[in-house]
């Protein structure tokens, strides 16, 4: 008799991973293929072209049973916190209890030229506890903070949802105010193991000292992971191109979180190809511009990825969580593609407590 396979909470995965180039028809079969396999979450980036997220989880909702499904980032500042809270407990509700709203700070420069006011950490932190009241059914009668002046906001007061909270986390001030008030912490993609570690270090410290059990904190790891069963260029574009796309947008903040050489940013952004180039790297580049930029960037920046046979992704999966994260996302591949690393990770499978 065949045994079931587990299903494998620990892992997660991107559902239209990048720009979403290839539109959003293939995300229901996607996530159909990604619950075959047994990964526990999948995850929504919004962007603002064809990933707009209250439509694309409730895609994913409807043709999964198992999986969670959750934003991984949407922005607490593009919809009015009574939109965002509906959306959230509809959600909540029609899968059965499998959503989790994850939110992110977006990229500042994105932000001023569209006219749309910085994200601070106060903002964050007085929007989590507007949505846990309003989904507890609190009417809230005059709301003057951070998140801005309301008069009145009420969702339903026969209301009492349980709906976790994800916050993407960079710099040591939103960790720290994730490990205080959500229930998931996602970090960025190529984060090197010290970086890593430092970074559970700090969610967790947070937790304890707000009187949080540190291990109710979820930590994501995220984890590029790109195996060698691909073609090369096509792995490429997922690993030099994808970190290239990083640096065009706060390639300072990445380089300083990781304690990478500063110079070597410097020579990226001045190289002639780069500058040439209007618009993101992994999106826009062709082939033979994404093989020199991957000359610019330092192997060292490059190995904080799961690459290789699919043995050795799923080697370089696990030592995420010897590095002390909770959870691991397999970032910028898609089921199919993923396919022969979880075959690989469950066939090395050692039992582990999974928080």
């Amino acid at each position: 008799m065949a045994t079931e396979q587990r299903q494998l909470d620990e892992l997660g995965y991107y559902l239209l991973a990048g720009s979403g180039g290839g539109g959003p028809v293939h995300l229901t079969d996607d996530a159909r293929k990604g619950e075959v396999l047994g990964l526990g979450t999948a995850f929504i980036s919004e962007r603002w072209n064809v990933k707009e997220a209250a439509s694309l989880t409730g895609a994913a909702c409807a043709v999964t049973e198992r999986t969670r499904v959750a934003t991984a980032a949407t922005n607490p500042n593009t919809r009015h916190p009574l939109i965002t809270a509906s959306w959230a407990t509809t959600m909540h509700r029609l899968s059965g209890g499998r959503f989790t709203l994850g939110i992110g700070r977006g990229v500042a420069a994105m932000y001023s030229a569209f006219g749309i006011p910085a994200v601070t950490t106060a903002q964050l932190e007085d929007w989590a506890d507007v949505m846990r009241r309003l989904w507890r059914g609190e009417l809230i009668i005059g709301h003057d903070g951070p998140l801005g002046s309301y008069p009145v906001l009420v969702l339903d007061q026969s209301f009492d949802e349980d709906i976790p909270l994800a916050l993407v986390a960079f710099g040591p001030n939103t960790l720290s105010l994730g490990g205080r008030v959500f229930d998931d912490v996602i970090l960025h993609t190529y984060f090197s193991p010290e970086t890593l570690q430092r970074c559970v270090q700090t969610v967790k410290l947070a937790a304890e000292k707000a009187g949080r059990d540190p291990d109710s904190v979820r930590v994501w790891s995220c984890l590029a992971t790109v195996g060698d069963h691909l073609p090369e260029q096509l792995r490429l574009k997922k690993t030099a191109a994808r970190l290239a796309t990083y640096l065009q947008g706060y390639g300072d903040l990445l380089v300083r979180t990781n304690d990478w050489d500063p110079g070597a940013l410097q020579r990226f952004r001045a190289d002639p190809i780069v500058t040439s180039i209007a618009g993101p790297i992994d999106g826009v580049a062709t082939a033979d511009q994404i093989e020199h930029i991957a000359t610019l960037l330092p192997q060292e920046w490059l190995v904080s990825a799961a690459t290789g046979t699919p043995r050795q992704c799923a080697d370089r999966i696990r030592a995420e969580f010897s590095y002390g994260a909770d959870r691991v996302i397999m970032h910028g591949s898609t089921p199919d593609e993923l396919a022969p690393i979880v075959a690989a990770y469950r066939d090395t499978e050692q039992k582990r407590p999974v928080r």
